[in-house]
């Protein structure tokens, strides 16, 4: 194997693939990066045992300059060779397979040559075999990973809940994701994909998606197998197992009547929150409470051992019953910064049921649930 090409172009491919290398797995060879080299262009793919990233670069791919002189593959250390790559002093390098699996890594006057390892030795991926494909542009996708996955629970004492949970039904994709203290939900209505999904897909698999998607991607094919998901798009397939077991359902936990409805601009209530949690922070109970009365609605942060702030907040309209209701303000940021700039509606039962907060523009098809903390 003997190839010369555009070294940036190479380290953007190797930094994808590196999203699914890990150094602690029991595998040593799924410690390093499989290069394999055909007359088309070079296939990059890194795995560990949740993720597996796959990338194409192609020989007519101008940027990368690529002169192919023998095909060929092999796998080398990750960490180590994308650090080399990174600090070679040419545009350009060459990367040749020498014998006993060693690799001579050249660019200007520097040369390493590094110990590599038999590519046949390497896990072969996933064969997709399945009709169950939806096709789902890429802004949607991240806008749906954005929306929801920062509410998977973080404990692996119930495995599902680190997921998030993904339904199609009657051409509406459902994203859901709750960790039982808050919930996000997001659907979007894709037209004509007619087969029913329900699948749980891990939370961390979703977010490394997200990191591994180009700007000039437009299109992801997702495929559904028996314990894996396969997004697609023309430079790059990524693999993620899917979680196991049933998740609870969410629907039921969404209430339907208020008692109390509030409408904030979301920076500004989210400003305010995030001044009022400097003190909660510092303290041992991390929470802020939200007094509304007929009068105003005001925001207060205590902290014992450091003080307390309240401040009057500015809102668009309230209607229904006066109520005080105390919550963490971490999930209230977080839920906040999934709607970006825009107003909500916040629909209250009472102090210690959950709340929901919905965009007033559009119909419900993004809705995020929080528990509020009880005090005495």
């Amino acid at each position: 194997m003997k190839v010369t090409l555009h070294r940036g172009t190479f380290i953007q491919e190797l930094q994808t693939v590196q999203r699914a290398i890990s150094s602690k797995t029991t595998i040593p060879i799924l410690t390093g990066v499989k290069i394999q080299l055909s007359n088309q262009g070079l296939t990059l793919t890194g795995s560990n045992a949740d993720i597996s990233i796959e990338t194409f670069l192609s020989v007519h791919d101008e940027k990368a300059n690529m002169q192919i002189e023998q095909t060929g593959a092999i796998v080398l250390q990750a960490r180590f060779f994308s650090e080399i790559v990174r600090r070679l002093p040419e545009e350009t390098f060459t990367l040749e397979v020498i014998e006993n699996n060693q690799v001579l890594i050249t660019s200007g006057k520097a040369s390493f040559t590094v110990n590599g390892l038999d590519a046949d030795n390497y896990p072969h991926l996933p064969v997709v075999e399945t009709n169950q494909q939806l096709t789902i542009p890429v802004e949607i996708v991240n806008q749906l990973i954005n929306e929801t996955v920062f509410a998977v629970s973080q404990h692996e004492s119930r495995p599902i809940l680190t997921g998030v949970h993904m339904t199609l039904k009657n051409n509406q994709l459902v994203a859901v994701a709750t960790d039982s203290h808050r919930l996000s939900q997001r659907t979007i209505p894709l037209e004509s994909q007619s087969d029913q999904i329900n699948i749980v897909i891990p939370g961390k698999s979703l977010t490394e998606l997200s990191r591994s998607l180009g700007e000039n991607e437009e299109q992801l094919e997702m495929s559904i197998m028996e314990n894996q998901v396969l997004f697609e798009t023309e430079t790059m397939k990524f693999y993620s197992r899917l979680l196991e077991g049933t998740y609870p359902d969410t629907n039921r936990l969404i209430p339907t009547s208020f008692n109390t409805e509030i409408e904030f601009s979301v920076p500004a209530l989210l400003a305010a929150i995030e001044r009022a949690s400097l003190l909660s922070h510092e303290g041992r109970n991390n929470i802020v409470k939200l007094s509304i009365s007929d009068e105003d609605v005001v925001l207060y942060g205590n902290s014992p051992e450091v003080g307390k702030v309240e401040e009057s907040l500015n809102y668009e309209k309230v209607s229904g019953d006066p109520l005080e209701i105390s919550f963490n303000p971490d999930y209230m940021k977080a839920a906040l910064r999934a709607f970006g700039d825009t107003t909500i509606a916040i629909k209250f039962i009472s102090a210690i049921r959950p709340f929901t907060l919905e965009p007033t523009e559009g119909e419900a098809n993004f809705i995020q649930l929080i528990t509020p903390v009880r005090t005495n």
